[in-house]
């Protein structure tokens, strides 16, 4: 009978050995930086320490407040298994609540019944009909409950559990710790960079989910943090028009990342045949501002923003992509890509051939980037487990993620 070897992640120990590599890799420099240990990205005792210190604590990019219209608009969500709802009340706030009932643990939304967006006056359970009162102060608090007269209970004090929710810059940020400090401070930077896009009018026109991917979410956040792959994974498709060594990467430190490529000559010259491309989009105020939001130099081309530890923004001139990642198991994860346009551009001739070409293209560079994540995942389960690659200088914010997860973790 053959005896099955252990894998690190199942041996005892495994998992501080794993944090003591973290810690060692987190603090060398960048010209020394190495990749994190396989069991990183295989670990379930990893996992579990990083839903507890990262997602249960930590803001996380989960929709667009244009998805929440208007007062009575809801939006139902799971983050890491817990079942919410986004509402939206009369004055115009929004609120993130459990979808949990009171009663005996239903969800009010169930998505065999109820579509994942809608707009509704109050929340009803569909088991027994309690129901839950959606405005102002009282969002969340018990409505109704039928038939519960005859018996101990006080319907005052049932409400269901709110949690933290802002926007920013019209992206929708959730938190599930109720004590979380507000993220405003945290990117103050990083809106520095994007102010001059008004990114908070822009309008969604596009958005495709990719499920339970079969790898590790860091490996997809790691892969959509770094251009350095165009010339391999996108050699078809992104490097002839946004070359991956022309890659500017910022020093940046802490939760954001940005970086900037530029068009090569080559696609500049075929958008602009008359070879006098625009270096900016028109602003709110008709003025014609940066191509990408920053200090009015750059030619045109692709400003990359990122916040650890799920959402990568990448703008151009006419659109932007976000995507936003979100675990579903040690080595599983889904996808989200929403395309934005600003808000005009809807309006524009030839836009709905426009948008065809876009779905076309984020969908095959998707498609190209899963080649990459679903290979590399397999190459971390392979045995012997491979040795700690070394970063190129295009990699930054990869050595930049590793010391996030560092001071999150350890």
């Amino acid at each position: 009978m053959t005896a099955h070897r252990k894998t690190p992640s199942s041996e005892p120990g495994a998992l501080s050995a794993t944090l003591a590599e973290l810690r060692r890799v987190a603090a060398l420099p960048l010209e020394r930086g190495e990749t994190l240990p396989p069991a990183a990205y295989t670990s379930p005792e990893m996992y579990t320490r990083e839903t507890e210190r990262i997602f249960g604590r930590e803001w996380l990019c989960v929709a667009r407040a244009e998805e929440i219209p208007e007062p009575g608009s809801y939006l139902r969500l799971d983050v890491l298994g817990v079942p919410l709802v986004i509402t939206r009340d009369e004055e115009g706030e929004l609120h993130a609540l459990s979808r949990v009932c009171r009663h005996r643990f239903m969800d009010v939304l169930p998505p065999e019944t109820t579509p994942e967006q809608g707009s509704l006056k109050r929340l009803t359970c569909p088991y027994h009909t309690w129901t839950y009162r959606l405005n102002g102060q009282h969002v969340g608090r018990l409505a109704g409950a039928p038939l519960m007269r005859d018996v101990e209970f006080d319907n005052a004090s049932c409400r269901l559990p709110a949690h933290p929710v802002e926007v920013w810059n019209g992206f929708v940020l959730l938190n599930l710790d109720p004590d979380a400090e507000p993220p405003a401070p945290e990117l103050e930077g990083l809106d520095r960079v994007l102010r001059g896009h008004g990114l908070e009018d822009w309008v969604s026109v596009e958005t495709k989910n990719w499920r339970d991917i079969p790898a590790n979410w860091k490996v997809a956040v790691e892969n959509g943090s770094e251009n350095y792959h165009h010339m391999g994974t996108h050699a078809a498709t992104l490097e002839p028009v946004l070359p991956g060594r022309d890659t500017r990467v910022d020093e940046c430190d802490g939760r954001w990342f940005t970086m900037f490529t530029p068009y090569s000559a080559e696609a500049v010259a075929a958008a602009a045949p008359d070879g006098e491309p625009s270096r900016g989009r028109p602003d709110r105020d008709g003025e014609t501002g940066p191509a990408n939001g920053r200090d009015g130099q750059d030619p045109p081309g692709m400003l990359i923003a990122g916040i650890f530890p799920q959402f990568v923004l990448a703008v151009v001139p006419d659109s932007a992509v976000w995507i936003r990642w979100m675990p579903t198991g040690p080595t599983t994860h889904d996808t989200r890509i929403t395309v934005m346009v600003p808000p005009d551009a809807p309006r524009t001739p030839d836009f709905d051939n426009y948008l065809v070409r876009l779905r076309e293209q984020i969908t095959l560079i998707q498609e190209e980037d899963l080649v990459a994540i679903r290979g590399v995942q397999r190459g971390l389960a392979s045995d012997p487990p491979p040795s700690g690659g070394r970063f190129s200088h295009l990699e930054r914010p990869l050595w930049q993620f590793q010391r996030y997860l560092a001071e999150r973790l350890l």
